[in-house]
């Protein structure tokens, strides 16, 4: 949530940090600004709305400064304003602060600072909070940006990311991390900060990863990493490998539809840097062995939204091939309710971002508690996956819509291989189920592509369907988690009212609402479960509700109780979801186009949210 673009160099700094924050516009956000540092001091400008409102708003002045930082905002404390926007300056405008996440202390500094130096205050921001502590405090300690930043944090408790420039020290940007992503671009001549990779790719490919509790200086010519005891820190530049145009729309209307058709590739990935010609899983740099896996007395996965659905899938396949019993828990309630974790305990922890703050919470919940905590993520070096014991990376390349579409194919992925993986060392199936799901897996990119071509058809039922206001999705066994992400997809981005039950679970309420073309997408694709579901059909249909059913190719009994059919290539029942999810995706893209929705920047929400 919100992106922080920092630059110092020997170039005019305004249309770098602009464009920078464009390419941050997927993290969601409401309003921007920039800070500039020049020889009349710092000059701020920001403004409520998109970036383009901040560019017509400055259009024509000479803004003028070759060190500054910029903000796109997400608002958690004060509405969306102008006022309100970042950057905020301390009470002698010395001082200007961008900052990414919660201080959970302001409404306690605020007050201080109001009794003890008369400061006033003109939002209700706890950012301005953080900008008229570090003024205060670079006054006392004699005008040092790296004190007064290093003096304020230890008094600030929350989860943030920030910098900090100011007018007496030219060329030179603070930044510290708590909790939020940070990364620091390096350059000939120039360096940035950033809160994610394709604010910098433009101009540099090599980075440094802050840590937590790390801050960092920024001068043209070098980066300086410091501890939180104020000791040099040494860090390696890490060398992006992906282009400028990996995080391009590439043609595509928008990044969602784009990395929709990107799925075939992704999957591709993550199943080639897994599967060995032998046919065997590999779960390279993963050192779980026969004897740790059978060590456990259960697995934990953890995760929110997307994630968390494909964490559904997991339990499934781990529980169905490995035997492991399996507990399954949205991260923003696990660690609230005393969970039983003990060293016995394999944590998964599952996050696009790997900066998804309630799962990393979790984590370091269980990894205190002594438990092996196993990281599913996409973002190499991120912060999930750098406090994890091993990590299984999906490999999906940039995601840059806010709904999640590869990202999670890609994760169901990963739980294939883990739970195949797992029940090898147990010994809990036999050689050719195992094989034979490897085989099923491997050829997943091809009937991926082939669900794709059915795309004109899915925008044909998406033009008369699209002024609907409430849409249930039903299924069973792994369908009722596609279910729950369909449901996911459709109400995040057309703002259409959708939910998602166990199909067996109507009787118990839920059919009460159907209503004469009440919309029920029906996912119906497990053989073992077809004849309970298809009963499910039978009774909403009675009801004069409007059934879209998705099922296997070759099932034509389904449509006699369905309005429409949409049907994905013949697979095995374990591995449908890769492919029943691809439609459902794409419905809610269509519906949300005709609807005339900003599809990859959907309101009030954000790619990577970083509070809690």
């Amino acid at each position: 949530m919100c992106g922080i673009v920092g630059y110092t160099g020997s170039e005019q700094a305004k249309g770098i940090i602009l464009d920078g924050l464009k390419k941050l516009e997927y993290r969601g956000y409401d309003s921007a600004g920039i800070a500039l540092q020049n020889k009349e001091g710092i000059l701020v400008r920001k403004k409520q709305g998109k970036i383009a409102d901040l560019e017509a708003f400055i259009k024509g002045e000479r803004l003028v400064g070759t060190t500054g930082i910029g903000h796109t905002r997400w608002a958690t404390h004060g509405v969306p304003s102008d006022l309100n926007a970042h950057p905020h300056t301390s009470s002698d405008g010395e001082i200007a602060v961008v900052h990414n996440g919660i201080v959970e202390n302001y409404v306690e500094l605020r007050n201080r600072l109001i009794e003890k130096n008369n400061i006033k205050f003109d939002t209700e921001t706890d950012t301005e909070v953080i900008a008229k502590l570090i003024g205060v405090l670079h006054r006392q300690n004699g005008g040092n940006l790296e004190d007064a930043v290093y003096d304020a944090v230890k008094e600030m408790s929350g989860a943030y990311a920030i910098g900090v420039v100011s007018s007496n020290e030219k060329d030179k940007i603070v930044a510290y991390r708590k909790d939020a992503p940070l990364i620091a671009g390096v350059g000939n001549g120039c360096k940035f900060i950033a809160s994610d990779i394709p604010a910098l790719l433009k101009y540099v490919n090599d980075i440094c990863l802050i840590e937590n509790d790390e801050m960092v200086v920024c001068t043209p010519d070098e980066v300086k990493i410091y501890d939180s005891s104020r000791r040099p820190v040494k860090r390696d530049i890490m060398k992006v490998n992906w282009s400028i145009e990996d995080a391009e729309k590439g043609g595509y209307e928008h990044f969602m539809l784009k990395e929709i058709y990107e799925q075939p590739k992704a999957v591709e990935e993550t199943l080639l840097r897994r599967i060995g010609d032998d046919g065997k899983i590999k779960l390279d740099g993963i050192s779980l062995t026969a004897e740790d896996v059978k060590n456990f007395s259960k697995v934990y996965i953890v995760a929110c939204g997307t994630a968390y659905h494909a964490g559904m899938l997991g339990k499934y396949v781990i529980e169905k091939m490995a035997r492991i019993p399996v507990e399954i828990d949205v991260a923003s309630e696990f660690r609230y309710r005393n969970p039983v974790v003990d060293e016995k305990t394999l944590f998964i922890a599952i996050s696009q971002s790997g900066e998804t703050l309630d799962t990393l919470a979790a984590l370091r919940e269980a990894k205190r508690c002594g438990a092996r905590i196993l990281s599913i993520c996409n973002v190499v070096g991120s912060s999930v996956a750098r406090e994890s014991d091993d990590v299984f990376y999906t490999w999906a390349g940039p995601e840059i819509a806010v709904a999640s579409t590869k990202a999670y194919t890609t994760q169901l992925v990963c739980m294939y291989l883990i739970g195949l993986y797992l029940a090898d060392l147990m010994g809990t199936i036999s050689k050719e189920y195992y094989d034979g799901i490897v085989r099923e897996l491997m050829v997943m990119p091809a009937k991926i592509t082939e669900a794709l071509k059915r795309s004109n058809e899915i925008e044909e039922l998406a033009k008369h369907l699209y002024n609907r206001t409430q849409v249930f999705f039903i299924g069973r066994g792994v369908d009722s988690a596609v279910a729950l992400e369909g449901s996911l997809k459709l109400k995040e981005i057309s703002y259409i009212n959708s939910f998602a039950i166990a199909a067996g679970e109507l009787k118990h309420g839920t059919i009460a609402l159907m209503e004469p073309e009440t919309i029920v997408i029906a996912i119906a694709t497990q053989d073992y479960l077809f004849d309970k579901m298809y009963s499910n059909i039978v009774e909403v249909k009675a009801r004069m509700a409007h059934v879209v059913s998705i099922a296997k190719e070759g099932n034509t009994k389904i449509e006699k109780e369905s309005t429409e059919t949409i049907y994905i290539p013949d697979c095995a029942d374990e591995v449908t979801p890769i492919l029943s999810v691809v439609p459902l995706q794409l419905f809610a893209y269509y519906v949300a186009k005709i609807k005339g929705e900003d599809i990859d920047k959907p309101r009030n929400l954000a790619k990577s949210v970083t509070v809690e």
